[in-house]
This record gives C-alpha cells, structure tokens and sequence, in this order.
C-alpha cells in the first residue's frame, strides 16, 4: 500500500510527523479523505478533528483548532494554531477551558470579545469530544 508523508504543525512546533495512507479532515466546505497521489489543494479547516489512517489498519486522530490543510502528491501538511494527538489531550484542562469559555459566553460584560469566548468553546469541546471517542 502506497503511502504520503503528513506533517501537522502549530506555532509552537511540529505535532506529528508520518508516513500514513489516507488523512480525512473537515475543511470549511466539508470533509475531505486525502490518499497518496492527490492533486495539489490547499483549503481552511473547521476546528474538527483530523483522522490519520496507516497502512497496518490502525488509526490516530489529532484535536485540529483550524487552519489550514496543504496537500501535494508526496506531501500532505496541516497548519493551524493549535493541534493535539488525542493520546496527548490533558482533558482536565480542556474541561476547565470550556467551564471558562462558558462562563465568558453567559456574561454581560461589554468587556467579553464573544467571538473569541465562542472559538474557545469548540476549541475546548473538539479536545474533549476527541480525547473521549480515542483514549
């Protein structure tokens, strides 16, 4: 089975880095499946969770905060803010970032950006929902 080389980076640093069969990942326009070969593409991501399927059968999926998907035929490269392998996901502290993000979201603060508080409560139930369905 052929195989393409994926790379998911964040400011911080590379994430994960392997040689896969097949990533599935949510862009803005709807969930795409990538396999070795696929015409170049480049195209925003919804916060989601990206899918990392190897030739063995076995899977990993990684919490993706958006960004963005680059793909070439040998070359497959995930860029966003923030990602986390689900093995990795410190879900005490995602729970306590979407009791925060909540608790933003319910106040009448004029000083609360709601757009932010919002982005920061998918960010925080994707790490929860894909630690829970992979760990």
């Amino acid at each position: 089975m052929s195989t393409v080389q994926v790379n998911i980076v964040t400011p911080d640093g590379p994430v994960y880095d392997a040689e896969v069969a097949m990533v599935i990942a949510k862009t803005i326009s709807g969930e795409i499946g990538i396999l070795p070969g696929h015409i170049p593409l480049v195209a925003p991501l919804e916060i989601s969770a990206a899918t990392l399927k190897f030739p063995d059968g076995s899977k990993k999926v990684v919490a993706v905060g958006g960004g963005f998907i680059e793909v070439r035929p040998d070359k497959i490269s995930i860029l966003s803010p923030a990602a986390e392998v689900a093995e990795n996901i410190d879900i005490a502290r995602a729970k306590e970032a979407k009791r925060r993000a909540e608790e933003r979201l319910r106040s009448k603060s004029d000083d609360v950006d709601f757009k932010r508080a919002e982005i920061a409560l998918k960010r925080a139930i994707n790490r929860i929902k894909v630690y829970e369905e992979n760990v």
